[in-house]
């Protein structure tokens, strides 16, 4: 009777309160049952206190190494089990799209941010943005005012700094593929690091020609195709053939202000052909940097390469010089992967689509110049 009147008293009793340690310490009773109600009481306590942590978590563009709340730790867990074909739907309503798809966990997001940087190089030297609904509008300066030199109480000159505004989209990019059944299966099948491997190619890959060249149907408009894209900076010599006195008019055709942080782009052969300019002595121009990690350097500006970058041909624009910092990429947060169970089974495999939304567009045109080649 006893005990049992001590298990009501100690139920009714706040953990760590005066009263539940007196109660603990009572010798008139049976230790079994209080260590059990202890035990009992601190999980509880533990549950309380994981159920009250944030259920979300703000994503940024230098994802950390931190541990996801539980909660989140149980959805990305039903995720991967739903991805393998384990009955878990029911608890993934809540990271539902419009379109049916599942969100994918916050984990695997940065995770594929981080492939998507390794895959588009305008990821990597641009300036990249998150929007959650409707066009991201970005006030810009179209034209600056100026100052003038006055007589002798003359009237001010009026000039005024005209705004206009660049708008973000969001444009929708998917891929699809497949898995066979056995390595679903498979439970040595690393199945998240596939996943974000080869869509973080993939999307990056499309990203990065959309951001160069889109024609604006229903994707990006690039760099080099957007009217107030970038602006013209120089004109080779000829129609397919490099000089460094050519490169040296496009770094000084750029402000002063902008050549700070500005950056060269161009494709692969475009850089051998620069590679293989020799002086009068018969010797290398350009020196490509000895530095493990570290891009070349012409005019003391970093060289990235695209392969989505134009050749060396009449009329075409295949250099790039500026600061991509007045290039923003929007991407729309929240993205999505849908598991198809029966398309495939009769090949004995499982489709996995994905898909995202995004937009880019040079904010400041003189930011950014283009090396156009001759005409013939």
């Amino acid at each position: 009777m006893l005990t049992n009147c001590f298990y009501i008293s100690i139920h009714h009793t706040k953990v760590n309160s005066p009263k539940f340690y007196k109660l603990c310490n009572c010798k008139h009773i049976e230790t079994m049952p209080i260590n059990k109600e202890i035990d009992r009481r601190h999980k509880q306590a533990e549950i309380e206190a994981a159920l009250n942590q944030p259920t979300s978590k703000a994503l940024t563009n230098s994802p950390t190494a931190g541990k996801l709340p539980k909660s989140q730790d149980a959805y990305a867990q039903n995720f991967w089990q739903m991805m393998r074909g384990h009955a878990v739907v029911d608890a993934l309503k809540e990271g539902t799209d419009p379109d049916g798809g599942f969100l994918v966990p916050d984990e695997f997001e940065n995770q594929l941010i981080q492939k998507l940087q390794k895959a588009n190089v305008l990821r990597t030297i641009s300036h990249v943005i998150q929007t959650n609904s409707g066009e991201h509008k970005i006030p810009v300066v179209a034209s600056e005012g100026t100052a003038a030199w006055l007589e002798e109480e003359a009237a001010y000159t009026e000039s005024n700094t005209q705004f206009s505004q660049v708008s973000l989209g969001a444009h929708k990019l998917g891929t699809l593929i497949k898995v066979s059944e056995e390595l679903l299966n498979d439970s040595a099948f690393d199945l998240m690091s596939y996943i974000s491997d080869e869509f973080g190619r993939r999307l990056g890959n499309a990203e990065e020609q959309a951001f160069l060249t889109g024609n604006s149907t229903g994707q990006p408009t690039g760099i080099l195709t957007d009217t107030n894209g970038a602006s013209a900076g120089s004109t080779a010599a000829k129609a397919d053939t490099l000089t460094f006195d050519d490169l040296i008019d496009l770094f000084y055709s750029l402000k002063a202000p902008y050549r700070q942080n500005a950056v060269f782009l161009m494709n692969d052969d475009t850089v051998k052909a620069i590679r293989k300019m020799k002086d009068k002595n018969d010797q290398y121009i350009w020196q490509p940097s000895v530095q493990a990690g570290q891009p070349d350097r012409i005019l003391n500006c970093p060289v990235y390469t695209s392969p989505f970058m134009p050749t060396l041909a009449a009329a075409n624009k295949p250099v790039l010089f500026g600061d991509f910092n007045y290039y923003w990429i929007a991407d729309r947060q929240g993205r999505t992967f849908k598991r198809l169970n029966e398309l495939y089974a009769v090949t004995g495999q499982v489709g996995f689509l994905g898909s995202q939304r995004v937009d880019g567009k040079v904010v400041l045109p003189e930011a950014i110049k283009t090396l156009s080649m001759a005409a013939k």
